[in-house]
């Protein structure tokens, strides 16, 4: 019996095993890959869950999605047993008090960022898959600051993989410049841009859209483009519901996520589409407020990236968007494939006051200032002793409405020097992890924000074909 198939959200793509999606990453017909069936969680499966360790609890999270026979169960467990057990806090992702509210730390791992939960799954993934069925990949992805980072350590040095890192020049920290570019390894490859992620982004796009290209290097993608980076992000929605309800099937909760791709959130919205009780997804984003304007009007309209605090969030075209809006029409292919075609054509998509109200049941979106951003770093922390970075206040102060939140907690202040310094007046005690990275010898090429370069630089990089 054939278990769960993926498909794309444009409809032209013949269904893929798990492994296959995971490969593929951007579907061949420019959409994003999506399991055929969303499968369903019962309240004794959230019973059983509540109290699980966290590599555990991903394994039944992620289990339903591939099929034992693509990806065998004694795999998956050590696939999550190595991802996890490199991150400095025993629980991975701990539950904690501060400031009169729930924070979810999501930052404990190698680069200590809430990426690193996916990509170190991924990472790991990509190694099996290529172990067991031969040849090489060429991964590339942009960044706004946090996901290039976790994706280089997570296959710095893995054999027949390179990787290739698009971030926006002196648009990032200098910690999540420095996080990337002092990899060393002949594996890893970083290209600053003239130009910001979304112009990155779209490189990316263009070249995975390539298609004779796409095959003859081999590309595959770390971007939450992927399927995989999707799924592992899941199982943290389910940890903190458990560390919370005590296993009690009928406790609703609410989560804070600042977002600026869509994807940790959407990762959200699958684990409420499988069963978890989740009352309401606070939608938070700085002043580039695509997604917030999207959700309080029903139009979804890019426009200029504005530099911030909160740089990581600094996006004005949600790729994972495109997920949530195949939900939205019904999951009809037809209609997301129409409604991109508009986004290309005019710069924007509009949905009916009908679906607006549909998706307002779920989501609560709020757009926060830099003003009210470093205000919020400050007061928490003149209030209880606890640091937020500047997207994890993003993240709070959009969940003032809703005390009892559960706020994800995305990355650790100490990457976001600058911004805590104006919040408090001095910069954040650095972690073991970050002292003398600055310092570090590191290795990057500048180009211009066009596909055409980075496609040549691509090529001469490689080893010849």
């Amino acid at each position: 019996m054939m278990g769960v198939r993926y498909i794309s959200t444009r409809g032209q793509v013949e269904p893929l095993t798990f492994t296959q999606a995971v490969m593929m990453g951007l579907a061949t017909d420019g959409g994003l890959l999506l399991p055929d069936a969303i499968p369903q969680v019962t309240p004794d499966h959230l019973r059983q869950w509540a109290t699980l360790p966290f590599a555990e609890l991903a394994v039944q999270v992620i289990r339903p999605f591939a099929d034992a026979e693509d990806l065998p169960d004694v795999v998956l467990r050590e696939i999550c047993q190595r991802a996890f057990a490199c991150f400095a806090h025993p629980e991975v992702t701990p539950l904690v008090q501060a400031g009169g509210r729930r924070i979810l730390e999501l930052f404990h791992g190698p680069t200590l960022a809430f990426k690193d939960v996916a990509l170190q799954f991924l990472g790991n993934l990509f190694e099996y898959i290529l172990s067991r069925d031969g040849g090489a990949l060429n991964i590339l992805g942009a960044t706004s600051g946090d996901t290039g980072s976790a994706a280089i350590h997570g296959v710095r040095g893995r054999s027949g993989i390179h990787i290739f890192i698009l971030h926006p020049h002196q648009r990032v920290s200098p910690i999540q410049e420095r996080q990337m570019t002092s990899v060393l390894d002949d594996n890893v490859h970083n290209i600053a841009i003239r130009g910001s992620f979304d112009d990155g982004q779209q490189i990316v796009k263009d070249l995975f859209n390539d298609l004779p290209f796409r095959q003859r290097y081999q590309l595959g993608a770390i971007n939450s483009i992927n399927w995989a980076r999707i799924l592992a992000q899941t199982a943290y929605y389910f940890f903190a519901w458990g560390r919370l309800s005590a296993g009690h099937p009928d406790r609703r909760v609410s989560f804070a996520v600042p977002t600026g791709n869509f994807g940790d959130i959407f990762a959200g919205y699958l684990a409420q589409r499988m069963g978890l009780p989740i009352e309401r997804l606070i939608l938070a984003t700085n002043r580039n407020d695509i997604l917030t304007r999207f959700f309080q009007s029903g139009c979804y309209g890019s426009a200029e990236v504005k530099p911030t605090v909160s740089p990581s969030m600094d996006i004005q075209r949600a790729s994972n968007f495109e997920r949530y809006l195949y939900y939205l029409l019904d999951e009809d292919a037809q209609q997301v494939r129409q409604a991109m075609h508009d986004l290309e054509q005019s710069g924007q998509i509009t949905v009916s006051a009908e679906k607006r109200q549909q998706a307002a049941q779920l989501f609560h979106a709020v757009a926060v200032s830099e003003e009210e951003t470093l205000e919020q770093i400050r007061s928490f922390h003149q209030q209880s002793g606890y640091l937020l970075d500047p997207h994890t206040a993003v993240g709070v102060r959009a969940a003032f409405d809703y005390p009892d939140a559960i706020c994800l907690a995305t990355a650790h202040p100490a990457k976001f020097g600058d911004a805590v310094r104006q919040a408090i007046g001095h910069e954040p005690p650095l972690p073991p992890a970050l002292q003398g990275m600055l310092d570090r010898p590191s290795r990057c090429t500048i180009l211009a924000a066009d596909t055409a370069q980075i496609k040549q630089h691509i090529v001469a990089t490689l080893p010849p074909r």
